[in-house]
């Protein structure tokens, strides 16, 4: 198991992460300068667009419309992203890197803004409808249509399956299991198994039982579970107020080389808080455009909005309340071996009392466990792609709950260097497609901001930019790509 591990992380990760924060930061730049920083403008639309229903205005629409909600679809891709990336991650990254890995983090949200818009909207316009109704699609959808390279849609769909459905599935269940133990003070190979058991036999009752099965749980237990654990950060913030201008310093501070942190060199900084700012929040991965091709909307740049206040949400908010927990708590040590729940757990515990060990370990469960479901999902929606048999995706459930139960009993170093591994592969095979792509999401940006200039709620057609090559719906038989009476009688007035 060492040797794996030392391989999969001096030999692989070191040479593959001296690379991939450059593309990141320059592909995020790029489609920031080309949307005009939509990731910043733009937060108000975005928080419009996720509480908007599958009908959109209008009663007509909203009797008649079908589907999954932007909120859901929102719901789903935070299921994936706000988990032990948020808890443990974070707790890893500043292990590893210091203080100055958490304003990395920042960075890459905000840089990668722009990159979760454009990725998530190409999935909208080209994602496909099965015959109940439901919608999937994602880059490997965006990567056929779009790009007519489906030898590259093949190789990024195995690579997510895999990917999703069991390296990070691993990840969950092992931070599950180090909270867990935490709380009952046992390291035991005993408990590791009856964990592993509980999860694996939960996860395949719901996995067996579809993409709407999964909305529904994770719309209740993503928002109930994030807003406890907020609540219970921001309280740690409140008592150490006088602390908060300190911490910043250091953050900022380490960050940029103003301030040395012993055993955290500012190189270490940077590359662990790009490692697991991306792990968390996902953006230029190609993961959140699964769950954005599945809502119901009336115009693609909606999904794009909604999936990059995503990414907002996952790391500026979850991940810095983590920050704050561990920083604030004196618990920290840098540059030793990794530590990741029991970090977040002992600083918690030493600002609120014990019951913040059990609170964590709770807090934990059902993040990492909504995570299973929702990266199962994402997996799901590319063997579908690769394969309408039902065979092959039963066998691929099987594969997923065996991975579940695995986590509980892998080592903590080799199960999150896995996953920066696969991590990179994802992000690579992403940007060979969004990047040419862009020009896309951008014309599909200025026909939604004409008209909402024009006073009207956006609905997109596929007439509207016939020149887009491949596009299966968008063709107005969705209920909520019909103008609304009020809509319709601006449009007249307007023309």
């Amino acid at each position: 198991m060492t040797a794996i591990e030392t391989f999969v992380t001096d030999v692989i990760n070191d040479n593959l992460w001296q690379v991939i924060p450059f593309l990141l930061i320059a592909a995020g730049v790029y489609f920031g300068a080309r949307t005009v920083i939509v990731q910043l403008r733009m937060i108000p639309e975005m928080f419009k667009a996720v509480v908007e229903r599958p009908g959109g205005k209008g009663a007509d629409r909203d009797k008649d419309a079908e589907g999954i909600s932007a909120f859901k679809a929102f719901t789903i891709s935070a299921a994936s992203r706000v988990g032990t990336g948020n808890v443990a991650g974070v707790a890893v990254a500043i292990t590893l890197g210091g203080p100055g890995a958490v304003f990395w983090m920042w960075m890459i949200a905000l840089i990668g803004g722009a990159t979760s818009f454009v990725e998530s909207t190409l999935a909208q316009l080209w994602k496909t409808r099965d015959s109940d109704g439901t919608y999937h699609g994602g880059p490997a959808y965006y990567m056929t249509r779009g790009m007519n390279a489906r030898w590259l849609a093949v190789i990024f769909a195995v690579a997510i399956s895999i990917t999703y459905g069991f390296v990070y599935n691993a990840i969950q269940t092992n931070s599950i299991v180090e909270a867990v133990g935490g709380s009952l003070d046992s390291d035991s190979m005993t408990v590791k198994v009856i964990v592993g058991v509980v999860l694996g036999l939960v996860t395949a009752a719901i996995i067996f039982g579809g993409v709407r099965r999964i909305a529904n749980v994770t719309q209740i237990v993503v928002p109930f579970m994030a807003v406890a654990y907020l609540i219970v950060g921001v309280l740690v913030v409140v008592i150490n107020l006088d602390q908060v201008p300190g911490m910043i310093a250091d953050i900022v501070g380490h960050a940029l080389g103003f301030r040395e942190i012993a055993g955290a060199a500012v190189g270490a900084a940077f590359m662990n808080g790009m490692r697991r700012g991306l792990f968390s929040n996902e953006a230029g991965q190609g993961s959140a455009p699964n769950a954005a091709a599945t809502a119901t909307v009336s115009h693609p740049v909606k999904q794009g909005l909604v999936q990059t206040l995503g990414v907002y949400f996952d790391t500026l908010v979850v991940c810095s309340i983590t920050a704050f927990i561990i920083l604030l708590g004196n618990q920290h040590t840098y540059g030793d071996e990794i530590q990741g729940a029991s970090l977040t757990q002992d600083a918690l515990a030493a600002q609120v009392g014990d019951w913040g060990v059990h609170f964590v370990t709770f807090i934990l469960f059902f993040l990492a466990f909504s995570s299973i479901i929702g990266n199962y999902y994402l997996a799901q929606a590319n063997i579908q792609y690769l394969t309408s048999s039902k065979t092959w995706l039963n066998a691929f459930r099987v594969v997923v709950v065996i991975c579940v139960f695995g986590g509980a009993i892998g080592s903590l170093p080799l199960v999150w260097a896995l996953g920066d591994t696969f991590a990179a592969t994802m992000v690579v095979i992403n940007l060979i497609a969004i990047v040419p792509l862009a020009g896309v999401a951008i014309k599909l940006l200025k026909n939604y901001n004409a008209q909402r200039r024009q006073g009207l709620d956006p609905v997109f057609h596929r007439d509207m930019l016939p020149e887009l090559p491949n596009v299966e719906v968008w063709d107005g038989s969705d209920p909520v790509t019909r103008r609304s009476p009020e809509d319709l009688r601006r449009a007249e007035e307007l023309s």
